[in-house]
């Protein structure tokens, strides 16, 4: 039916338009190559960024590539901005941490549902640690061979490329904001039809690409939407947008830009990957979607290589001009910081929430179980893919236990859980944010089901991290049934990693040895290999294998103690409780 509308994002004039014929336009014009509108007189052909890997380096780059020629002292700083955290670290050539520095990141909540951070804020504590960690390793700036930064994704604000003015707070991935729009698109025609396309394409052509097209869905944690309520809701943005006079950047590219004095602008292949906005299969800012919703592709940055001299931070932020020389994606970093370097390599990463990354070559999986395909890393000619599954609420579901009494030490965890024999028929769903793969319900609640007269906190407490075991072991199974790639080996890392119950039972219940780091902050130490790859610190992957020592591993017990027997039924068990945590807030949060 007719319906009140504008004939595309930017136009302000209402006019009586058909939303079928609207989603057949954006479509066609999508094959055509072009989207126009009549109100600007403008097609996206004129918005093109240049897409070429030096765009924006100018003499910068050149002068960062003769100072990382120049110097080799053999120290990386690497700085990993987090989502809770800020932290800095200054390395030896041995991967020995010399100095460090930290800052709580401040989060902004100006409306339920809204998380922000204030970019000035952020780069004011970016530059503090820094300097700071510099200071604690004893050493002077021109000391630093190279700089990398590895970021929080999905994390992302917008400026103006005349003035540099912002066009507002960094909106973080955490951020709800686009809830309805995410609702509103995944429901449409226009995405019915991609989806159907994408269908008929892959039937023809058995190209994976359509695959993906054929069960994509917008989700609220990715770019996409948010991006657009930016564009929906500020007419002087979307203006100057259209007009290719507005800069959109994630966490590194805002930080690159600064750190240069406005000498790059450019994001990474990892990075970019993770946005859902970008096209892994063609290493493109997608297309599709950017007709599809009309927003121009100047806005966004040239992607370049992971590990690569960037630029020079300028002089007078920290005494001499430190190369930048990797930015990378955080979970893709603590991938390359594990040396997960050949298919079947997993990484596990246990913080905030999980996610399990698995090697998977050099091209994208496409999951049909909600696993997300990403670019680990682009070196050169090489390029590494990566499939993701998470589960939100790992630490999250902890640090809520301990608010309610369940325990007062985190390190007394384990202890409790194993001062009970079983958690008493007691189940625990870890879903304050939905379940992610392979569940896919963003609607489902956490929950307690088989409380009693006789359960103890410890029976509780047990159930909890049980809990986050069997997420490991769902996300686990879906890789090994997916990819079909033989599982090499898995290393863990992250908060929770450091609870052995939750080790030792996810080994047990995985059947495979679990491997435990000495180093505690391996996005840092990524984000550190691949900054010193790229100015000869060190010389190959291989070389940074030597690097790389575990704490600890966590075989799994032998058939003989019958962990899996005991435990099959209480996993049976556990995914009855998941099936009645399913559709609880339908209107809230599809």
């Amino acid at each position: 039916g007719k319906v009140k509308g504008h004939c595309c994002v930017f136009c302000t004039s209402d006019r009586e338009i058909s939303r079928n014929c609207g989603s057949l336009i954006l479509l066609t014009s999508f094959i055509s190559g072009t989207t126009f509108c009549t109100d600007f007189g403008m097609s996206d052909e004129a918005n093109e960024p240049d897409a070429s890997p030096s765009a924006g380096l100018g003499e910068a780059g050149e002068a960062a590539g003769e100072a990382g020629g120049a110097r080799r002292e053999g120290y990386i700083l690497a700085v990993d901005v987090g989502t809770s955290t800020l932290r800095c670290h200054v390395y030896d050539k041995l991967a020995n941490v010399k100095g460090s520095s930290s800052k709580k990141v401040h989060l902004l909540h100006p409306q339920p549902g809204w998380v922000e951070m204030d970019p000035e804020v952020l780069w004011t504590d970016f530059v503090d640690v820094v300097n700071e960690a510099i200071r604690a390793a004893g050493l002077s700036a021109s000391q630093i061979d190279g700089m990398g930064i590895s970021t929080q994704r999905n994390t992302f604000t917008m400026w103006d490329r005349e003035t540099g003015e912002l066009y507002g707070n960094f909106i973080t991935w955490q951020d709800l904001r686009c809830s309805k729009l995410v609702k509103e698109w995944n429901n449409s025609l226009s995405m019915k039809a991609v989806n159907g396309g994408g269908g008929f394409l892959y039937f023809m052509s058995r190209s994976k690409r359509f695959l993906a097209a054929n069960i994509l869905k917008f989700r609220s944690q990715h770019v996409t939407m948010k991006l657009l309520w930016m564009l929906q809701n500020n007419l002087t943005l979307r203006r100057r947008a259209y007009n290719g006079l507005v800069s959109f950047g994630t966490v590194e590219t805002y930080l690159l830009w600064k750190l240069t004095g406005g000498q790059v602008y450019a994001t990474d292949y990892s990075c970019a990957s993770a946005t859902g906005i970008f096209d892994p299969y063609i290493l493109e800012w997608n297309k599709l979607f950017t007709n599809l919703l009309s927003i121009p592709l100047s806005v966004f940055p040239p992607v370049v290589d992971t590990s690569k001299i960037h630029g020079l931070c300028e002089q007078k932020l920290f005494g001499a001009p430190i190369p930048i020389a990797a930015v990378v994606a955080d979970q893709q970093a603590a991938m390359f910081g594990e040396c997960c370097f050949d298919p079947g390599d997993v990484k596990c990463t246990m913080g905030t929430g999980t996610f399990m990354d698995i090697n998977v070559g050099s091209s994208p999986h496409t999951s049909l179980k909600g696993l997300y395909p990403l670019i680990g890393w682009k070196i050169g000619e090489e390029i590494t893919f990566l499939a993701e599954g998470n589960a939100s609420d790992s630490g999250t579901a902890i640090d809520w236990a301990r608010s309610i009494g369940l325990f007062e030490d985190y390190t007394e965890t384990a202890d409790i859980a194993e001062s009970v024999e079983d958690s008493d028929g007691v189940y625990f769903v870890p879903a304050f944010t939905g379940l992610q793969a392979p569940v896919n319900d963003n609607s489902a609640c956490s929950l307690f089901l088989g409380l009693s007269s006789t359960t103890t906190k410890a029976h509780m407490l047990r159930a909890l991290l049980e809990s986050l075991v069997f997420r490991n072991k769902q996300l686990y199974e879906t890789m090994l049934n997916e990819t079909k790639i033989p599982i090499t080996y898995i290393r863990a890392d992250g908060g929770v990693s450091n609870n052995d119950f939750v080790m030792q039972l996810t080994a047990d219940l995985l059947n495979r040895p679990i491997s435990r780091p000495k180093h505690v902050d391996m996005s840092s130490l990524g984000a550190a290999f691949l900054a010193g790859l790229a100015v000869g610190v060190w010389k190959s992957k291989e070389e940074l294998k030597d690097l790389q020592s575990a704490e600890k591993v966590f075989q799994p017990r032998p058939a003989s103690e019958g962990i899996w027997e005991k435990y099959r039924p209480i996993v049976e068990e556990w995914e009855r409780a998941v099936k009645r945590s399913l559709y609880w807030y339908p209107a809230q949060r599809e």
